[in-house]
């Protein structure tokens, strides 16, 4: 499998941290932050590794938006910010 870059946002909910990858809307969890982390990139490899296996990866990748470089690394496009907004009274 070629190399892929993404995106991870990861927040806490009690004591556990949730780390998400939003392009592919995988996610997993860990007790700690680096744990989080680790899980989440597992996830994705596994993830990407079944989608290989069923031969739709390029498939599923473009239809993400990722792009291939020209180095061979598929990348996400750029999260750009995250932001604590409100709405209503």
């Amino acid at each position: 499998m070629q190399p892929v870059e993404f995106d991870a946002i990861v927040f806490q909910e009690e004591t556990t941290y949730v780390a998400h990858c939003p392009e592919l809307d995988v996610s997993s969890c860990g007790k700690t932050l680096d744990e989080a982390r680790q899980n989440l990139k597992t996830a994705v490899r596994l993830f990407l590794e079944e989608a290989e296996n069923l031969d739709t990866l390029e498939d599923i990748l473009r239809e993400c938006s990722f792009q291939l470089n020209p180095h061979g690394v598929w990348t996400s496009p750029r999260l750009v910010s995250t932001e604590v907004m409100q709405v209503g009274t």
